[in-house]
């Protein structure tokens, strides 16, 4: 079906059907009502692929993951989908599976089919990161601090959060902590180590260890001996990356017979759905998931629109304090 048909079923001519279609205030309104007309009996609908050459738009955008196994990404996807799909517009994802060295090239053969880009938490290098972003304009980044950029930034202020979780541990009466690190590339876990120094800063008394990790349940499951001997050695609380890293650690603490908080409390971050349905239930910090992928939806139809680049919103994290963290067995004693 074409738009011919659609005319000589009206009986007006291609060009006002055109017209009609891509909503010009000047057609008659006898024409306009002959056109639906017959757009509704023949089930007329106009080509996508058409309507991108003609405007310059396919109203599809991209997204590009390191990991969509991650629940903090799948959030973020559900929001930007579900905002952008009020607008008209669909979003298609891709996942680099934490290949920092496909990233770019993912990125670029994404935006060539898309009229925006999402990059979502991405791990290449800062100086490879600015020359994409320029290249694959217009792009919303997130969780990737970038100063002097010129680029919308929406993301989590991990630095706050991982200082307010350090707060709650020592305010339980931890002073012996350990942080199990997340992969070495991901900038979220250089904003993480910043928080812990700034923790260190505030707290002199207390000490942080920090244990090599990653971000999947298997790094948490493969870190618990390590995680063992820092509590033998003093440790009583444990920071894990995310809370992917603190459900495969609590598992593994469980089969080695730790028990969890008694011998030792454990912590994550992102409080996705499963932490809440843990065993114990994961104490961790909330990030609005959602609500950052209907930010990002927000800028990036502001600069498909052609309009400015808006100021970088960043989330403080919300503390979901539950019974994977108590206090330290020889302070409960004592009290």
């Amino acid at each position: 079906m074409t738009i011919s048909d659609v005319a000589a079923h009206a009986g007006v001519s291609p060009a006002s059907v055109s017209r009609v279609l891509n909503g010009r205030a000047s057609v008659d309104p006898e024409i306009v009502r002959k056109v639906q007309a017959s757009i509704a009996t023949l089930g007329y609908s106009p080509s996508l692929v058409a309507r991108s050459l003609v405007h310059g738009r396919n109203t599809t955008v991209a997204m590009v993951v390191p990991d969509l196994e991650n629940p903090l990404f799948q959030g973020i996807l559900k929001g930007l989908s579900l905002a952008a799909a009020d607008d008209g517009y669909r979003v298609l994802v891709a996942d680099t599976a934490e290949r920092a060295d496909d990233e770019e090239a993912i990125a670029v053969e994404a935006r060539q089919r898309c009229d925006a880009l999402v990059l979502c938490a991405p791990r290449m290098p800062e100086a490879k990161l600015r020359r994409l972003a320029e290249r694959v304009a217009p792009v919303v980044v997130v969780n990737r601090p970038l100063p002097d950029l010129d680029v919308p930034i929406v993301g989590v202020d991990y630095v706050r959060g991982i200082r307010d979780l350090v707060d709650h541990l020592v305010g339980l009466g931890h002073r012996h902590l350990a942080y199990v690190t997340g992969p070495e590339t991901s900038a979220s876990n250089a904003e993480r180590l910043r928080g812990v120094d700034e923790a260190l800063a505030m707290h002199p008394s207390v000490r942080i260890e920090r244990i090599p990790g990653g971000s999947r349940p298997e790094d948490g499951e493969a870190v618990a001996p390590a995680v063992v001997d820092a509590h033998r050695a003093g440790v009583t609380a444990v920071i894990a990356f995310n809370d992917l890293v603190a459900l495969g650690l609590l598992a593994r603490l469980r089969e080695l017979g730790v028990d969890v908080p008694g011998e030792l409390s454990v912590a994550g971050f992102d409080d996705v759905p499963m932490a809440r349905y843990a065993t114990p239930r994961l104490t961790s910090m909330s990030v609005p998931r959602t609500e950052i992928g209907a930010q990002v939806w927000a800028r990036l139809r502001t600069l498909i629109g052609g309009g400015p680049i808006e100021h970088t919103v960043l989330y403080r994290p919300r503390l979901e304090a539950r019974e994977s963290t108590t206090a330290p067995a020889a302070v409960g004693a004592s009290a």
